[in-house]
């Protein structure tokens, strides 16, 4: 479990991170979002014992960053988003020099060589360069150092960056067989990626905590007014102007007529559902519905809507 209570850390005068809380336990996998400059790497290099906070707390598997960050760092598998891997070298030699450092060799390194080789698929290439392999079977080496010590948490930044999509279908789902064992967080600006890999979501925002719960949660929660197209034959603005007096919940937007047919966008609030009221009107008023499709909202809509700006007029 990870358990992040009260954290700021600051860079001179610069607040990186402002007084953030939040908890990951044993076997989720969490994706930890934030722009350039949010403050996510800040966390997660505290959370791994290389920061020191400026105030608050970590706590790793009860472990106090502050007191036992060498502890909490050989609990904790780290894949950075350079991975750096020794090109020269085959896999079997540079998977056997990471786990010297860690103190993990003979009939240890045996043991421990022979599981990350079947949990990241390395099965075919372990005395194969390191640097002819693609970029996917380097990601899973990266990998592979990263649990050579069998730990409980796996941080992963930017993991499939780079890769092409088979590469990144392989890596979810690699990802995904490790959170069953593991507590594992990931960094990632692929936010269609974090979507379809993530139990839950954490987003960073100027050191802040904007965000966090499931990606349904997340839409939910940050969706004021849902959009509709409604595509009509048989419709005029007038009939379609007097639509409001009968279904309240909708605002009208722009109407446009091509070629007999007549295209409305509109909105209405989320938690309402107009359309059958929408599809009664049409019927009273002889109305051939060609098309009534609420917009789908995905991660990237409520990560922009939730971390942009709007500019002020000048």
């Amino acid at each position: 479990m990870i358990k992040v209570s009260d954290l700021s850390k600051n860079y001179g005068s610069v607040k990186a991170v402002k007084s953030i809380n939040f908890e990951i336990n044993d076997g989720e996998i969490v994706g930890f979002l934030g722009e350039n400059g949010a403050g996510k790497s800040t966390t997660l290099k505290v959370i791994t014992g290389f920061l020191a906070p400026t105030s608050g707390n970590v706590f790793v598997n009860d472990l106090n960053v502050l007191e036992d960050e060498h502890e909490i760092q050989k609990q904790i598998g780290y894949l950075p988003e350079l991975n750096p891997l020794y090109t020269d070298m085959n896999v079997y030699d540079y998977l056997q020099f990471i786990a010297s450092i860690r103190g993990i060799k003979g009939n240890k390194f045996s043991s421990a060589f022979s599981r990350v080789v079947e949990e990241s698929g390395l099965k075919g290439i372990i005395h194969k360069q390191i640097g002819a392999c693609s970029k996917g079977f380097k990601q899973r080496v990266g990998l592979a150092a990263a649990m050579i010590h069998d730990p409980k948490i796996l941080i992963l930044d930017e993991p499939v960056s780079g890769l092409d999509p088979n590469q990144i279908v392989e890596i979810r789902g690699l990802i995904k067989r490790l959170g069953r064992e593991k507590l594992v967080v990931i960094s990632s600006h692929i936010l269609q990626e974090i979507q379809a890999t993530v139990d839950r979501i954490i987003i960073i925002h100027k050191g802040e905590i904007i965000a966090d719960g499931t990606s349904d949660e997340l839409i939910s929660g940050a969706q004021g007014n849902t959009q509709m197209t409604l595509e009509l034959m048989n419709a005029n603005k007038d009939s379609i102007q007097e639509m409001k007096a009968v279904v309240p919940s909708i605002n009208l937007g722009r109407i446009s007529e091509n070629k007999g047919t007549t295209t409305v966008q509109l909105e209405y609030p989320t938690k309402s559902d107009p359309r059958k009221d929408i599809f009664a009107y049409a019927v009273s008023k002889d109305w051939v519905i060609l098309e009534m499709t609420p917009a789908k909202t995905n991660l990237e809509d409520i990560f922009r809507k939730l971390t942009v700006t709007e500019p002020a007029n000048a």
